[in-house]
């Protein structure tokens, strides 16, 4: 890591073309950066003795040192980066599905991976289920922070170039308040030249900041929602999320109406599942009557305990009776299987014990 140095990552490739002479050299650059995970100037072969040495000169493609990682028998693995000023954030493979085979032993379906995405050092928004908000706000991540961690976790897993993947900014810090960052490395990442990553397949998690949702569909980037709801009344997001005391539930869920959705495409909503707060079928009918008139997706959450937590998992029973009303009811409805449990599973939790 080389701390002043600026990075090529923070480009777009519109934008190297600019800095970079003649431009094709750009997209040479692209490829070996983002299809090739070239992480050495060295490697770049196809391009002039006196532009590497300029490049080294300038640019650094060393963002950040993998400070801890955990691996969980499912697959899944976090992993800790530091950046070069000491702060830190987490980022989460996840392998969603494995490799599935016909009889004869050939390939019929291949892998499904999801990375999970910071944009800060630490968050704002302080909602009380989340560890990551226990530590405050520290920094915006810049946009090549973010891309950074996209291209490290397809390069630590030997994931081949043109292998799709599903990227979610959910991981530490509240996207929306990052919001510039955030749209320069969406845009990174999509770059068909680079590493290629369809904007349908980028979904962004917000903890419901409606005046942001409202600007990012006037981006019509093609990316993907979700809302982290996780209430169906004001008083108990309030506790749960304090921000809703000025983005309350009427004032996301009329953001979300005039949101661009594909055809196709569906608005996710998230609700975390929490014993004796929000897990009961009298919550259920709300969260129906709340949604009328949305195309909605609802995925349930098992809240995941950590140390001095105030809440506590539901049961399994009560889960499946939710999701059975919401079903019921003609609403999709799925139960996030809980990754990593054998490892630090929730948000924040391999940063803290680190630190």
């Amino acid at each position: 890591m080389q701390e002043g140095l600026k990075t090529l990552y923070d480009y777009t490739l519109d934008e190297l073309k600019q800095i970079i002479s003649p431009s094709f050299r750009a997209k040479q650059i692209y490829n070996w950066i983002y299809k090739k995970y070239a992480q050495d100037f060295e490697q770049m072969s196809n391009l002039p003795k006196d532009m590497i040495k300029s490049l080294k000169e300038s640019y650094t493609l060393d963002l950040a040192n993998i400070k801890a990682s955990e691996t969980s028998v499912d697959g899944s693995i976090k992993y800790l980066f530091e950046f070069a000023d000491g702060h830190s954030v987490e980022s989460v493979f996840l392998l969603m599905k494995d490799k599935q085979y016909d009889e004869d032993g050939n390939i019929i379906k291949g892998e499904k991976y999801t990375f999970c995405i910071s944009t800060q050092v630490g968050c704002k928004v302080g909602c009380s289920f989340c560890l990551t908000a226990k530590g405050g706000f520290v920094r915006n991540l810049s946009a090549a922070e973010i891309v950074y961690q996209v291209l490290m976790l397809k390069k630590l897993n030997n994931i081949e170039e043109n292998k799709a993947v599903n990227i979610v900014y959910m991981g530490m810090g509240e996207p929306l308040d990052n919001f510039d960052n955030l749209i320069k490395a969406i845009k990174i990442i999509s770059e068909l030249d680079g590493l290629a990553i369809s904007t349908k397949r980028q979904t962004i998690s917000t903890s419901g900041i409606s005046s942001k949702i409202e600007k990012l569909g006037k981006e019509d980037l093609g990316v993907q929602l979700a809302i982290s709801l996780h209430a169906v009344d004001d008083e108990l997001r309030t506790e749960l999320i304090p921000m809703n005391k000025a983005y309350n539930i009427k004032s996301i869920i009329d953001a979300v109406k005039n949101f661009p959705v594909d055809t196709r495409k569906k608005v996710m909503f998230e609700y975390l599942v929490i014993k004796d707060k929000n897990d009961d079928l009298a919550s259920a009918k709300k969260l129906v009557k709340l949604l009328s008139g949305i195309k909605a997706k609802v995925n349930l959450i098992y809240f995941n305990p950590y140390p001095n937590s105030p809440y506590q998992r539901p049961s399994k029973d009560n889960m499946v009776k939710f999701q059975e009303y919401l079903i019921s009811k003609g609403l999709l409805c799925t139960i996030r299987e809980s990754k990593g449990l054998d490892i630090s599973a929730a948000c924040g939790q391999l940063k803290e014990k680190g630190e």
